[in-house]
């Protein structure tokens, strides 16, 4: 643990919160593409299979059960409360999401540190959370207008996985030159999906005018 990854989970939890805080208290979940969000459980399920096998620490275990626990809710949300489902935009939300889930099981298979079935779960979950967002990130650009909860969510999980290269690089100096290929790769590109997104973020926030994708 470093302040890096500290720093890191950190925003991610604050991301998933900021999106929990939209969906209940608006009782709304326009302009999130609930394909990401199923994404993203398939993902905190495949990486955390060890979480009743291994125990690394209460922080490890406590942060596992709540990625787990919230993408499950906001899923659930999305799909079954009765209030909430009717404001998904089904028509806007259409990237086809199976494919990404393919793709990544089928690098998995082929590019993993051992050919056992938990490091394949984790490599496939390091190769789908790099291109989770891309549903999202369609979805926003369809819909051009993007509502100040939903921008910090994204900008959020952009910060988080920007601190995690932070966190790769410092221990690659400090821990003997230690790194693994898989998530610095997948990190990389998952980084470089934000950067449009930032960049208007950025914009928005000097001018002090609402978020605004272009089409």
């Amino acid at each position: 643990m470093n302040a890096f990854r500290f720093l890191g989970d950190m925003t991610h939890l604050f991301s998933v919160l900021v999106l929990l805080l939209k969906i209940y208290a608006t009782k709304s979940c326009s302009g999130v593409s609930r394909k990401t969000q199923e994404l993203y459980m398939v993902v905190f399920v495949a990486r955390y299979m060890d979480l009743f096998t291994d125990y690394i620490s209460l922080y490890n275990s406590v942060m596992k059960v709540v990625f787990i626990t919230s993408s499950a809710a906001i899923v659930w949300c999305m799909r079954r409360h009765p209030q909430v489902r009717r404001t998904y935009d089904k028509d806007q939300d259409t990237f086809r999401h199976v494919v990404l889930v393919a793709a990544a099981f089928v690098l998995a298979l082929l590019f993993n540190e051992r050919f056992t079935f938990r490091e394949i779960c984790w490599a496939f979950s390091i190769y789908l959370e790099a291109v989770a967002i891309l549903p999202q990130l369609v979805l926003l650009q369809r819909s051009r207008n993007v509502d100040n909860l939903t921008g910090q969510y994204v900008f959020f999980l952009g910060a988080y996985r920007a601190f995690y290269i932070l966190n790769w690089i410092y221990r690659y100096f400090t821990e003997g030159h230690h790194s693994r290929w898989i998530p610095w790769i997948a990190g990389l590109v998952q980084t470089a999906l934000y950067a449009d997104f930032f960049f208007y973020y950025f914009l928005s926030w000097k001018n002090n005018v609402k978020l605004e994708l272009p089409a």
